[in-house]
C-alpha cells in the first residue's frame, strides 16, 4: 500500500516542502537575487518586519479583502443553491450557467470588467450618465477594494453555490416534510435544518476559501496592481513586489513565511472556536442514522424551536 503513496509523496516533497525550506532559509539571509552569493543575517529580517508599517498596512488589507470575498461568496452562494435546489422549467440551463464566471480564465475576466466599469467608456457608468447621475469612478482610492471584493465574489461564489448544492441534495426531504406537518416556515427549515446538516461542510468551505482568498495575488494584480496610493496592496502583491521588482530576496521571503505563521495561526483558532464538542458530533450521527424516521428526525414546532 506504500508503494501507491510514494508518488504523491514525491510530488508534495517537490512543490511543497523543498520549496518551502528554500524560503524559511532564504529569510535568514540578504540576497538580491537566486543565483547570487547570499549574506546571512540571521534574524535581522523578521526584526525590520516588526517594524515595517507597510507589511502591517498590507495585513490588516489582506483581511478586509479575504474576509469581505469569503463572507458575501458564502452567503450569495448559499442562496444561489438554494434556488437551483428547488424544481422549476429550465433548472439544468441555469445551473450550467451558474458555472460560467468560475471557468473565466481570472485575467480574461479582470480584462472584461476593467472595461465594463471604466469612467469613460464602460457600460455600467454608460447607464449611469443615462439615469442622469454622475459617473462613478470604480477603481478610485475610495472603491478599489470594494470592487476587487465584489469581483472576487462574482467569479468563485460558483464554486460555493456548487459544493453547498451538493450538500443540499444530500438532506433527506423527509426532514422538511415533517417539518412542514409542524407547522415550521420556510426560515424556519432553513436555520433548524439545512444550516445544521451542512454545518461542517460550511466549516470546511469558509476555511478553503479563506485559505485561498488569503493567498489571491492574480486578480487583484491584474485588477489594480495593488493601487490606487497602495490602497488593495496585500501581502502576496507586498511579496511580489519585494522579491521580484525590488530584488529584495531575503526580505520577501521573510514577509512570505511570516504570512504563512499568521494564516496558520488564524486557522488554529477558527478551527477550535468552530469545533464542535463529542456530544453534539454523536447527535448529529445520531440524526444521520435515523433520517428516515420523522418521528426521531429533527422537529420543528410552529414557535421554531427544536
Amino acid at each position: 500500500m506504500l508503494l501507491f503513496l510514494i508518488p504523491g509523496m514525491i510530488i508534495f516533497a517537490l512543490v511543497t516542502i523543498i520549496p518551502s525550506g528554500f524560503a524559511v532559509s532564504y529569510s535568514l539571509y540578504e540576497a538580491a537575487s537566486f543565483v547570487g552569493v547570499p549574506t546571512f543575517v540571521g534574524l535581522e529580517n523578521y526584526l525590520t518586519l516588526l517594524q515595517d508599517q507597510r507589511f502591517w498596512r498590507d495585513l490588516w488589507q489582506t483581511f478586509v479583502y479575504a474576509f469581505g470575498s469569503v463572507s458575501l461568496q458564502i452567503v450569495v452562494g448559499i442562496a444561489i443553491a438554494l434556488v437551483l435546489n428547488q424544481s422549476f422549467k429550465g433548472r439544468d440551463f441555469v445551473r450550467g450557467v451558474s458555472v460560467v464566471p468560475y471557468i473565466i480564465p481570472v485575467i480574461v475576466v479582470t480584462m472584461g470588467w476593467e472595461w465594463i466599469l471604466d469612467t469613460n467608456f464602460g457600460i455600467v457608468n454608460h447607464i449611469i450618465s443615462f439615469m442622469g447621475l454622475e459617473k462613478v469612478q470604480f477603481l478610485s482610492i475610495d472603491l478599489a477594494m470594494l470592487t476587487s471584493i465584489l469581483l472576487s465574489v462574482w467569479t468563485w461564489t460558483p464554486f460555493v453555490t456548487l459544493v453547498f448544492l451538493s450538500g443540499l441534495q444530500t438532506i433527506p426531504h423527509d426532514l422538511y416534510e415533517s417539518s412542514t406537518l409542524d407547522g415550521a416556515n420556510s426560515w424556519q427549515q432553513f436555520w433548524f435544518i439545512t444550516l445544521p446538516m451542512l454545518k461542517d461542510l460550511l466549516i470546511t468551505i469558509v476555511l478553503l476559501r479563506g485559505l485561498w482568498m488569503f493567498n489571491k495575488f492574480d486578480l487583484v494584480w491584474l485588477l489594480t496592481g495593488g493601487g490606487p496610493l497602495e490602497k488593495t496592496e496585500t501581502l502576496p502583491i507586498y511579496i511580489y513586489l519585494k522579491t521580484f521588482k525590488l530584488n529584495q530576496v531575503g526580505y520577501g521571503a521573510t514577509v512570505a513565511i511570516s504570512s504563512a505563521i499568521i494564516m496558520m495561526l488564524v486557522m488554529y483558532i477558527y478551527l477550535k472556536i468552530t469545533s464542535s464538542s463529542p456530544k453534539v458530533k454523536s447527535v448529529r450521527r445520531k440524526r444521520l442514522g435515523r433520517s428516515g424516521a420523522q418521528s426521531e428526525g429533527i422537529s420543528i414546532g410552529g414557535d421554531g424551536k427544536i
